[in-house]
């Protein structure tokens, strides 16, 4: 049924075996009257990709798939969902997770903060440390991630790995996606310090950040090396980009 309110909100949602959680996600999501939902699928062995096209047919319109063969990977994924909004017509982007680690009811405060900022970042550590059912050494590795992130790049926000964020469409558009490298999670922290290169406003709100119940952690060593090195990597491009002028 038309509610007359717009749908200029597209929330972008990456899945690999995300298939138990797949559908009470979306039900949720769409129940914040202006998102619709695209779902980005890695070819996941468990048939979310194939659970996510019968989605599609319970909400004509407000829910679409995309189905990614090529090489898998969490940046790919976002960066394929990322071009494909800014052909659309909505005005705000937003990152989510498909395991209920970010809890739908934050779109609203978020889309909220959206209409004054550039970006927002739903945040675990603007009060302290909002995290449920991770072990102590995972809560460590977070902060002092985060912390490590801050001092190398002067990023002036508590959370920069958080990867539940509501963009502006003109804030996408200002990036240049094709200088975006990384390739695990330090993805997030990448997109915003580019952001914040630009000029643009970013502001963060609270949430509670809870571990997924369904499914496995995507989290690996890899990841925790990447993200280790890329913010030095960052930091140097932007000098030699000041060098090039460019």
């Amino acid at each position: 049924m038309d509610s007359g309110v717009a749908l200029d909100t597209l929330v972008l949602i990456p899945t690999f075996n995300e298939r138990l959680n797949l559908v009470a996600l979306i039900e949720q999501v769409l129940q914040h009257p202006r998102c619709r939902v695209l779902v980005i699928d890695d070819n996941s062995p468990d048939g979310t990709g194939a659970l996510a096209d019968e989605i599609t047919m319970a909400y004509p319109g407000r829910v679409e798939v995309l189905h990614r063969t090529e090489a898998r990977g969490f940046a790919r994924s976002y960066l394929d969902g990322i071009r494909i909004a800014l052909t659309t017509d909505v005005s705000h982007i937003v990152q989510m997770d498909a395991d209920f680690s970010h809890d739908p009811r934050y779109l609203a405060p978020m889309l909220a903060a959206a209409e004054e900022f550039d970006l927002v970042i739903g945040s675990r550590y603007l009060y302290g440390i909002s995290v449920v059912n991770w072990p102590l050494h995972r809560i460590a590795l977070s902060v002092f991630g985060n912390m490590y992130i801050r001092r190398v790049t002067g990023l002036p926000v508590r959370d920069c790995t958080s990867g539940f964020r509501c963009w502006r469409r003109s804030a996408l558009e200002a990036l240049t996606l094709t200088h975006i490298t990384s390739d695990g999670y330090s993805f997030q922290f990448e997109m915003l310090y580019e952001a914040v290169r630009k000029g643009l406003r970013v502001t963060e709100v609270p949430i509670i950040f809870v571990e997924r119940v369904q499914g496995e952690s995507k989290l690996s060593g890899g990841v925790v090396l990447e993200a280790f090195v890329a913010p030095w990597r960052l930091v140097l491009r932007s000098v030699f980009r000041k060098c090039a002028g460019t």
